[in-house]
């Protein structure tokens, strides 16, 4: 039987306030499968509870930081005592097994409206590009934000991350990704402004920067932490000179923050809405980021094509560890898989963003397969 336990992989390493036992990281996961309400229900509680291990990192999915962010129907939210007292069994049923999870904090900005009525908001009021495929439209164009709008935000990451944190989770991660409200701020193909919060790379940098200041001062460095994506171009998403931002970004927490739980990058070669293979850009790359960051440094993207690559990351670093999202959906026992080098289970792309168990709590376990295989 192989076994890679003894691999970097597998080793234990300390994130924010928590031991881990190996580096292996539930990626967040939109899986709507929340009530109307944003309220979590017991299949949720069941599937986090199947992906937790012993010193194991999971990530829970975006999570709405107030009534007044628009996500997708049937996604969580964090703002009001019902949600809360929803999260506290999903929390429970990850500690039972003696697992580590954190909440990803989430304003989607331009990309959804809390309501049919609600007006968009981004840094500036530049839509998304293209047509909207639901719809058939080109996407509507967003209002930029005003400073003391910007500011009351802020507060509300703050105070997310204190419900978080009543709620039971080790921590929290900020959503500075993925095209999302803080991304909007960081890049210049959707922030246009002309005050503090846009121009320079310091001024669009200043409002990731302020999230993590008062999330930090609401619930200390050793349970923050936050995701980016410099090379993504999702939902609209371009820099003229990504290395240069993120590269301040980094450096600017390196000096004020350096205690953070973790960053969080992810992999230029990914991509979210389709299975084609793997690819890579020569000068895009996440090791200048590496270089700068001292503290755990998780990275996430395109593994599961190759979970093999995984452990080259985790070898050419001391302090990596590997986020695997449509894999670990299809695995819950990927930790187990991995660790013996067993095959992975293929993942159902048409029961991501579903309603019930199917393609969510349903995947076997290896030994449930070979049981299977054995009748």
């Amino acid at each position: 039987m192989t076994s890679n336990s003894s691999k970097q992989l597998f080793q234990p390493i300390k994130v924010g306030t928590q031991q881990l036992q190996h580096r292996i990281v539930l990626a967040p996961l939109t899986r709507t499968r929340a009530d109307r309400q944003g309220i979590p229900t017991d299949l949720i509680t069941d599937y986090y509870s199947q992906r937790a291990t012993p010193g194991g990192l999971l990530i829970a999915e975006a999570t709405a930081i107030s009534s007044k962010v628009g996500r997708p129907k049937f996604a969580p939210g964090i703002y009001n005592q019902e949600q809360l007292a929803g999260w506290k069994p999903v929390v429970a049923g990850v500690h039972a097994k003696q697992g580590v999870i954190f909440q990803q904090l989430w304003h989607t900005g331009r990309t959804f409206a809390p309501t049919a009525n609600d007006t968009l908001v981004s840094a500036s009021a530049i839509p998304i590009p293209g047509v909207d495929p639901a719809s058939g439209k080109p996407y509507p164009t967003p209002t930029a934000l005003t400073i003391p709008e910007i500011k009351t935000i802020i507060q509300e990451f703050a105070q997310a991350a204190k419900n978080a944190i009543q709620a039971g989770f080790d921590g929290v991660e900020i959503h500075g990704a993925n095209g999302y409200l803080i991304d909007q701020f960081n890049n210049t193909s959707s922030n246009q402004r002309t005050d503090i919060y846009g121009g320079s790379i310091e001024n669009r940098a200043r409002f990731a920067l302020e999230v993590v200041d008062a999330v930090v001062a609401a619930i200390g460095a050793e349970r923050t932490a936050i995701r980016f994506s410099p090379y993504y171009g999702f939902q609209g998403m371009h820099d003229e000179n990504p290395l240069a931002t993120w590269t301040y970004l980094t450096q600017s927490l390196q000096s004020s923050h350096p205690n953070l739980a973790f960053l969080h990058f992810i992999e230029p070669r990914t991509n979210i809405r389709t299975d084609d293979t793997v690819y890579a850009v020569e000068s895009e790359s996440l090791d200048a980021f590496r270089s700068i960051w001292k503290g755990p440094f998780v990275s996430a993207g395109g593994y599961s094509f190759d979970p093999h690559v995984a452990f080259k990351v985790a070898e050419q670093s001391s302090n990596n560890l590997v986020a695997f999202g449509r894999s670990f959906i299809s695995n819950p026992d990927i930790v187990h898989r991995l660790r013996h080098d067993y095959p992975l289970h293929p993942y159902d792309r048409k029961t991501f963003y579903t309603a019930g168990a199917p393609g969510y709590t349903d995947y076997p376990t290896f030994a449930q397969e070979q049981q299977k295989s054995s009748l």
